[in-house]
Order: C-alpha cells, then sequence, then structure tokens
C-alpha cells in the first residue's frame, strides 16, 4: 500500500516508522529539510516542499497513493491538503489529524477527511477504558457527524458473559468488528461467545450510540429477568389449579 503523509513531525514520523514496519511504501512531505537527517527512517522517501500547492502534490504523484495522511501541527494545512488529495487527485481514503479540538466538526467529507484524529479526545478515551470498564468509549469518529469506533471491556459480572455474538440483539447500525482477548484480535462469528474482560470493537453510527450502551448497561439485565419473572407469573395464573 502507497501511504504519503505530510508533516515529519514527532506524530508523522511515528507513523511512518510503523508502516514502514509493516513493510508498506511511504512517502512524507515536509516543508524542512532538516527533518531527513534526523528522522531516522529506512526505506521512506522524501518531498520537501509546500504540501498546500499543488505543484508540491503533483510532484508526489499524489493520485497513485492509496492513502493520505495529514500530521501536521497546523489544522489549516491538513484540512486543505485533504481536500486537494480528494478532489484534484481522486485519493480513496484520506486522514487528518485534528490538533485543537475546537476544530473538530470541520474535519469531515465536506473537506475531504475520511478519518479525523482528534488526540487529545483520543488520550481522554483511552484514560476513560483504563478507569471505567463496562462503559462505552468513542476512540474515534469517522466521517465526522455519521458513524465511530467505540470499545466496550465487558466486567466480569456482565449479563452479556456466556452468550454468543449471534446470539445478541445488537442494534441496527452498530457492527462488532473485532473481540480483543488476552491481547489477542479475533475476528467475530455468531458463535463466538462473549467472556469477561473481553474489548469488544464496534463501528456503529453515534445515533446508535445509546442504544448499545442501553444494551450493554447492568440494567438490561434487571430488565430482562423482570421480563422472566412477570412471564412466568402469568403462566402460573394460568395453569392454576381450581380448588
Amino acid at each position: 500500500m502507497k501511504v504519503v503523509i505530510v508533516g515529519a513531525g514527532s506524530v508523522g514520523s511515528s507513523i511512518a516508522r510503523e508502516l514502514l514496519a509493516h513493510k508498506h511504501e511511504i512517502m512524507l512531505i515536509d516543508l524542512k529539510p532538516e527533518v531527513i537527517g534526523r528522522s531516522g527512517l529506512r526505506g521512506a522517501r522524501w518531498l520537501v516542499g509546500d504540501a498546500c500547492e499543488l505543484s508540491t502534490l503533483q510532484e508526489a504523484k499524489l493520485e497513485g497513493a492509496d492513502v493520505v495522511v495529514s500530521a501536521t501541527g497546523d489544522d489549516k494545512v491538513n484540512l486543505v491538503v485533504s481536500l486537494l488529495a480528494k478532489t484534484e487527485f481522486g485519493v480513496g481514503r484520506t486522514v487528518g489529524r485534528v490538533n485543537n479540538p475546537k476544530n473538530d466538526w470541520m474535519f469531515n467529507d465536506s473537506w475531504g477527511v475520511d478519518v479525523a484524529v482528534n488526540t487529545p479526545q483520543l488520550m481522554t478515551a483511552l484514560v476513560e477504558e483504563a478507569v471505567e470498564i463496562g462503559d462505552l468509549v468513542r476512540l474515534l469518529t469517522l466521517q465526522t457527524g455519521v458513524s465511530s469506533l467505540v470499545e466496550f471491556t465487558v466486567p466480569h459480572d456482565s449479563h452479556i458473559i456466556g452468550s454468543t455474538v449471534g446470539g445478541i440483539e445488537w442494534p441496527d447500525d452498530a457492527t462488532l468488528v473485532a473481540i480483543l482477548r488476552d491481547h489477542a484480535p479475533i475476528t467475530p462469528s455468531r458463535d463466538d461467545v462473549i467472556d469477561g474482560g473481553d474489548e469488544l470493537f464496534f463501528v456503529t453510527t453515534i445515533v446508535a450510540e445509546d442504544g448499545l450502551r442501553a444494551l450493554l448497561s447492568p440494567t438490561a439485565a434487571d430488565h430482562g429477568s423482570a421480563d422472566v419473572k412477570e412471564e412466568f407469573s402469568d403462566q402460573s395464573d394460568d395453569d392454576g389449579f381450581d380448588g
């Protein structure tokens, strides 16, 4: 996969290093020529220039990129690069770094951004994940305002433990895409059984998050038990003996 990363600072370099380790073809674009020498990124191609200029992106042959990552520390640059990548070069996938959370609302498909990575929001989510086991945590917003990637760590007393993936009526527009168990990722099938400590990852519309949260909450089990008791009571009345 060919990935073009705009911005070779600490964030862009870290992304490039990971992708190079997975054998992807990487090009980095940055205004500062000195970043090439200090980066330590072997195997990456470099282009020194202003990525907001069409001529720079043309020189990078952006039309051949599978993914463009805008990882600079300037939100305006990240938006402009994403928009140009989509509208001028037809890039299939763009990822934009959000530096100021107040600008998050602009990082959507109107500006050519497919995935917005809000670093402060992501760090907050990871902290919440660590201290709030049993809560639904939003990790990323995909196509801002439309869908998201959320995570749920199953408490060891959860009512869904022992249920199969196919036996749970998940809300519409919420899809279980991965289970992380004992640090190993599992592609979920209908027959997989939920266990305590499992980390469940869903792609869901933001509207459907509330339904997913309600399904996974401890009170959902209480309502289910009450329904069973009521049904059993009704059956007892119907089957009672006349004395």
